[in-house]
């Protein structure tokens, strides 16, 4: 996939400066690449599974639970001026809880907004901002499940055409912390290799050819969701109405072949090292010991 260093090249081949008033800026020359190159629509479905593990408590009052991750979403790009997008659209995901009946919610989910402004070149968005507002609940939408996760990103050239670096920063109203840092390095090793250590989605990924992607991944995912009532063994896990940040840290590989156009399917697995339930306002948490997930995807480019 040899358009993944032509978006790196790109990128600083082109003057964001005149696309937005006060945007980052580089100090580049106008690109020859096409907007056309860059698709409108993106169609995502994921499915991931999480096998069963035991919840890390004295007494084995919280028992074991799994998870099943489903998320789908579809985005239109609105093309502003030169390789600068005005990206919209909607997501819809959910969690579900088996194992013990301990009290914890059995599933949470959110439908929200995708707005988003990027600079894109090769269908990669080099910088971007981007809100994703909508409730986040567990049963009942109402004004108090209301939030709006927002993140800021950039890319710029530590060495020409090899190495890259990735400043972002995150947050929304009901996570803690309200702002966390992100970002890291790419380096492009060869037309065949490359290194993608940003967090929260570092990856050292294996293009044999145009049609074929493996990647060793890790996943550091987290998101708030507003509950409804938690009664659980634990007395301090005894709430009504609060904010549980869920999360879930993985690691794994996995195989992709985009050789259907225009869909890319996705195969992987590893180990979901830590999901953890945090009433992060009530000082209350309860996390699961190590288990392993399988994961399936389909990307949609037009």
């Amino acid at each position: 996939m040899k358009n993944i260093r032509l978006f790196f090249i790109s990128l600083f081949l082109t003057a964001a400066a005149s696309a937005i008033a006060g945007a980052p800026t580089y100090e580049v020359q106008p690109s020859p690449t096409p907007a056309d190159e860059n698709h409108r629509d993106l169609f995502d479905y994921e499915l991931d599974y999480t096998f069963s593990s035991n919840f890390y408590d004295v007494h084995g009052d919280f028992g074991h639970g799994d998870s099943i991750y489903n998320d789908f979403s579809y985005a239109h790009r609105f093309l502003i001026k030169g390789n600068w997008y005005f990206r919209a659209g909607v997501e819809y995901e959910r969690f579900d809880f088996g194992g013990t009946d301990n009290g914890l919610p059995d599933h949470l989910q959110t439908v929200h907004a995708l707005l988003a402004l990027e600079y894109v070149v090769h269908d990669h968005a080099g910088m971007g901002i981007e809100i994703d507002p909508g409730p986040y609940f567990q049963n009942d939408i109402r004004g108090d499940t209301i939030d709006i996760p927002w993140k800021v990103f950039v890319t710029f050239p530590l060495k020409k055409d090899k190495i890259f670096a990735v400043i972002g920063v995150g947050g929304a109203i009901n996570q803690s912390p309200v702002v966390a840092p992100g970002g890291g390095i790419i380096w492009l090793f060869s037309d065949h290799l490359r290194l993608e250590g940003v967090v929260p989605k570092p990856a050292l990924v294996y293009y044999p050819n145009d049609d074929w992607e493996f990647r060793i991944f890790g996943n550091i995912f987290y998101e708030s969701y507003r509950t409804d009532d938690v009664i659980t063994p634990e007395r301090k896990l005894q709430v009504h109405n609060a904010w549980v940040q869920y999360s879930e840290d993985r690691v794994g590989i996995q195989a992709s072949y985009s050789g259907f156009k225009p869909f890319e399917i996705t195969l992987g697995g590893g180990v979901t090292v830590r999901r953890d339930f945090d009433f992060f306002r009530a000082e209350a948490s309860v996390k699961t010991r190590p288990a392993p997930f399988v994961k399936f995807e389909v990307v949609a480019k037009f």
